[in-house]
């Protein structure tokens, strides 16, 4: 159970990464926040119940067409 005020998302949740970081390893790569969620530098997730989000970095977005 997550012990803050309001309570850190679910590892369901769609804002998940907004959880609190409660531990943070920056010199290896990652954090583990409040909900149980692994979170890597490049945006990766390892969720609590095994399974994983591929990086979502905004810059993997494809660039606007110019017009």
């Amino acid at each position: 159970m997550c012990p803050h005020q309001p309570p850190c998302p679910s590892p369901e949740a769609r804002d998940r990464d907004a959880a609190r970081t409660v531990a943070c390893h920056p010199e290896q790569g990652w954090s583990l926040l409040c909900n149980g969620i692994v979170l890597f530098e490049d945006t990766g997730e390892l969720l609590p119940n095994g399974g994983i989000i591929a990086p979502h970095r905004p810059t993997d977005l494809p660039a606007p067409s110019a017009a």
